[in-house]
């Protein structure tokens, strides 16, 4: 009897434990700020791209570059270094910076590096399979002017649960024939980061 009292209990305790631990979904909006590790996110990565692009169009090297040649700058993002010492998925900020130079309309933009090859790819295909009228000239591509390059660093502080998260994207707009930097920029976060105690 005792023995069967005992398997009922487990078997309970185990349905209960099991409930427990469903996974739990809720929909939020794309624009919430949701800070669950404290490590670097998508809002890190849209707020810095947005301050940086918005800081970029405002310089004076815009309007000298227009005056002088007669046409809006063409752009080009090149590599964002993660040198941190986390995981960064720097392709999902590389994008965040393209699209808002797009937005800001301030400047001609053009593909990236593995975008065109797809590229170059496709326009060599055409000229064996597409109608002639259709086709896309080889080597007509429009050259960039300004490369767009940085990183990212972090510096942690830590003692127990506590910690306090660094971080700093350095930006350079660099023309690709002088190598002349006409702007420099850069974004702080800070986060404090407090773990809880495993509660059971």
């Amino acid at each position: 009897m005792k023995r069967s009292q005992t398997l009922i209990t487990l078997a309970l305790v185990s349905i209960v434990a099991l409930t427990g631990c469903k996974t739990k979904v809720k929909r939020v909006a794309v624009d919430e700020t949701i800070d669950l590790s404290g490590r670097w996110n998508d809002t890190d990565s849209q707020l810095v791209s947005k301050e940086m692009i918005a800081d970029i169009a405002t310089r004076p090297w815009i309007e000298e570059y227009t005056s002088k040649n007669g046409k809006k700058p063409v752009v080009i993002v090149g590599t964002i270094r993660n040198l941190s010492s986390e995981h960064i998925e720097t392709e999902t900020f590389t994008k965040d910076l393209e699209r808002e130079l797009i937005n800001n309309g301030r400047v001609t933009f053009v593909a990236n590096k593995v975008e065109r090859g797809e590229l170059r790819e496709e326009r060599k295909e055409q000229q064996t399979w597409s109608r002639e009228e259709t086709q896309k000239r080889i080597a007509a591509e429009t050259g960039a002017d300004y490369m767009l390059q940085g990183g990212i660093k972090t510096i942690i502080d830590q003692e127990g649960k506590e910690s306090v998260k660094f971080y700093q994207v350095n930006m350079e707009m660099v023309h690709l024939e002088t190598n002349e930097k006409v702007w420099m920029g850069d974004k702080k976060i800070k986060k404090y980061v407090k773990k809880r105690s495993a509660k059971w």
